[in-house]
């Protein structure tokens, strides 16, 4: 069965067997799928850096039928989010958003707008670094709810109904300047969160390290 290469995104990764790692990420054209690096932890690996968080990459991969895992053959890197991590809370934001889609996203099901908003958000996040945290992090966790099809009317406060009403309408990119802290639109933030660990029933490891931030 020929390969199939996608544009993807690294989700997570864990051990498998002695030398291998089982991958999640999410593709632009199948969604999330979870397939199996052959000796991807040896020092030596063709892999590279290429099955790290967040990595942008183009996966090839076999598909077999009737089988959960997908083949990781081999990926080409596209851009890491190296530089980033450097920073500790931009590192706990990456955290966040890995987690959530991981959580969020039904396997194998196409969700190429999903796909869009996290390079979008981690393109910015490179280009702001920690001043663009809190804007990143609320603008992602709007369009994850409302791409997951679960935006239920705000409750929230005015400040944080305008911030979301131009965020729904504007790229990240384009969002008016403003002095953001933690304490902007942290009530959205917190409501967009809880409506996430309904919908997974389960609480995100991540978020109390973030609001710890």
């Amino acid at each position: 069965m020929p390969a199939r290469v996608s544009e993807s995104l690294i989700l997570r990764t864990y051990p498998f067997r002695e030398a291998d790692l089982v991958v999640s990420f999410l593709t632009r054209d199948q969604g999330k799928l979870r397939g199996v690096a052959r000796r991807a932890r040896r020092p030596k690996s063709s892999f590279g850096a290429g099955l790290e968080r967040l990595s942008h990459i183009r996966a090839a991969y076999f598909q077999h039928e009737n089988r959960e895992l997908v083949s990781l053959d081999s990926c080409e890197l596209i851009s890491s989010q190296f530089e980033l991590q450097s920073d500790y809370e931009v590192g706990v934001a990456l955290d966040y958003l890995a987690e959530a889609a991981e959580q969020l996203l039904a396997p194998a099901e196409q969700n190429e707008r999903f796909f869009r908003l996290m390079l979008a958000v981690l393109e910015y996040l490179r280009a702001a670094r920690a001043s663009g945290l809190w804007p990143a992090v609320t603008y992602f966790s709007l369009w994850a709810v409302r791409l997951s099809g679960f935006l239920p009317g705000l409750r929230v406060g005015r400040e944080s109904l305008a911030i979301a009403d131009e965020m729904l309408k504007k790229p990240i990119a384009e969002l008016t300047p403003r002095k953001w802290t933690k304490e902007t639109a942290a009530d959205l933030r917190r409501f967009l969160v809880r409506e996430m660990e309904t919908h997974i029933e389960r609480r995100l490891v991540t978020v109390p390290i973030l609001e710890a931030l």
